[in-house]
């Protein structure tokens, strides 16, 4: 995303510009921190208290933060609502746990660990993190029951798998945000950060959750996920878990999620669900780990058509920018790969697909189809307002000049930029818990240096500040908590493994991008 200013909204002096700069931070840090606000109303105060402080006039900072919030919306927004449209196909046709059922149950012994890392990473693709949880941790917590390999030793690697492809790999909103405030190609930031992803999930999960699972012990909660019988504390515990679980995640994913942790047989429909998994499992194998609440009218997809459609616009997007690294300007192949490997193309003709591939599949007349894609909006209505106050947030940054200063600031002191946006990115991500407001706020800050940068440094770039905004998450974190509750364990145990997990994806996923950046 290109700077929408003619000219600077005010002639303050680097001092001036560095102390708006830091203040505008710390008002949304301490709104969000301390206050508890939310992020959309504290990066409106932290944009207005940044434009004050540097001189500008009232009304220019209000033009340039609108202006900056509707360039991110038509930038990024569009594609997290396309996105968000074929993570809810996914999850509400079965296509989902279709695919965790396929890979898990093929599995057994040391190797499960490996598939949930793969198969959480492939579905982690079209879903945010928070469905992706719900929609796992139930299977994770299966599984652990009926084997003995150990909760954590397969819960960390599907964690990782989502958390790493939340971070780093479009069409996740950090990503994205990345991408447009810095203008980076997002078919080579796809590319880069696909290939960072797999040595990270593969440190971060099996590798990392192998050893924690010796030293932190960790019993699988009391909830009952196959419908079976209850004490009422427990019953009352998974509630509160389920609805609490839900209720983060938003729309009909979390409430599905919600009610298979709480036992609850009867969806918001109506409908009576088949109960697959109340057959006795003497050899300790996940046989039937996902089906055992589908509603009795909806048919499976089927895994083939529930993967390939995960893939498509991942592919399309691929495709686009190999054909702009091998082929020549004005080649006909070229051209149509520009065009079909659009973002906005590559995912529409992934949502396209998926409403026959899954919603058709599964049984969903157009209606029904209509109303999960439908239902897919309103849960990211929080994300989309962060989004694009962050983008006017950035734009009154490099407007009022604070962009250059930094970017001066860095020449002069020789900082590679790829090091200072991980260094902002931490410092924002451990200041207010969002990884979100920390990918948007160091791209504004860095976005000057961009524009001296050739096209691969960029799209490391973007990826080295999504890998920064990964960086120990704790106790401001939303995540933690979710993390928290749904395995079970302490403050201290999670942040022995969740939050050390995190950082070892950041660290490990930045030390990649600067691998990378010696051969790019």
């Amino acid at each position: 995303m290109t700077s929408v200013a003619a000219e600077a909204i005010t002639d303050a002096g680097t001092g001036q510009l560095v102390l708006a700069a830091v203040l505008g931070i710390v008002v949304v840090v301490l709104l969000i921190a301390w206050a508890k606000w939310h992020p959309f109303l504290a990066l409106i105060l932290g944009s207005a208290t940044l434009g004050i402080v540097a001189g500008a006039s009232p009304g220019a900072t209000i033009d340039s933060f609108t202006a900056g919030l509707g360039s991110t919306v038509g930038n990024v927004g569009l594609l997290i609502a396309l996105g968000s449209m074929i993570g809810a196909l996914l999850a509400e046709s079965g296509g989902a746990d279709g695919i965790v059922n396929r890979i898990v149950t093929r599995v057994t012994g040391s190797a499960l660990p490996w598939a949930m890392a793969g198969v959480a990473a492939l579905i982690g693709l079209p879903l945010f993190f928070e469905v992706g949880v719900v929609l796992l941790v139930p299977i994770v917590l299966l599984v652990a029951r009926r084997t003995d390999i150990g909760l954590l030793r397969i819960g960390i690697p599907a964690l990782a798998g989502l958390s790493v492809l939340h971070g780093l790999v479009p069409p996740h909103p950090g990503p994205l945000v990345a991408i447009a405030n810095l203008n980076a190609d997002l078919g080579l930031t796809l590319m880069f950060g696909l290939i960072c992803a797999i040595p990270t999930v593969i440190v971060a999960g099996p590798v990392f959750g192998n050893w924690i699972a010796k030293r932190v012990p960790l019993q699988v909660p009391a909830l009952n996920l196959a419908g079976g019988e209850q004490t009422s504390g427990d019953r009352a515990g998974s509630d509160r878990a389920g609805d609490r679980a839900g209720n983060r995640a938003g729309g009909p994913a979390g409430d599905r999620a919600g009610d298979r942790l709480s036992g609850d047989r009867t969806p918001a429909g109506g409908q009576d669900f088949v109960d697959r998994d109340d057959v006795a499992n003497p050899g300790g194998r996940p046989d039937a780990l996902v089906d055992e609440q589908l509603p009795a009218t909806r048919r499976n997809p089927g895994f083939w058509p529930a993967v390939l459609t995960v893939m498509v616009p991942i592919v399309l997007m691929l495709a686009r920018a190999v054909g702009e690294l091998t082929l020549a300007e004005g080649n006909s192949v070229r051209g149509a790969l520009e065009v079909i490997g659009e973002p906005v193309v590559a995912l529409l003709a992934g949502l396209l697909l998926a409403m026959w591939s899954l919603g058709k599949r599964a049984g969903f007349d157009r209606q029904q189809t209509s109303a999960v894609i439908g239902g897919s909006l309103p849960p990211i209505a929080g994300i989309l307002l962060i989004v694009a106050a962050g983008g006017g947030f950035k734009q009154v940054l490099v407007d009022a000049g604070v962009g250059n200063v930094v970017a001066d600031a860095a020449r002069d002191a020789n900082i590679n930029a790829l090091v200072l946006g991980f260094l902002v990115s931490v410092g924002i991500r451990l200041a207010t818990g969002s990884a979100t407001v920390a990918t948007i706020t160091a791209a504004g800050i860095v976005s000057p240096l961009a524009a001296t940068l050739d096209r691969p440094t960029v799209a490391l770039l973007a990826l080295a500040i999504g890998a920064g905004s990964l960086f120990f998450s704790h106790v401001n974190d939303a995540g933690f908590w979710l993390v928290k509750e749904y395995f079970g364990m302490t403050v201290g145990q999670t942040i022995k493994t969740w939050s050390v997990m995190e950082t070892i994806i950041s660290v490990v996923g930045f030390a990649c991008v600067m691998l990378l950046s010696l051969v790019v």
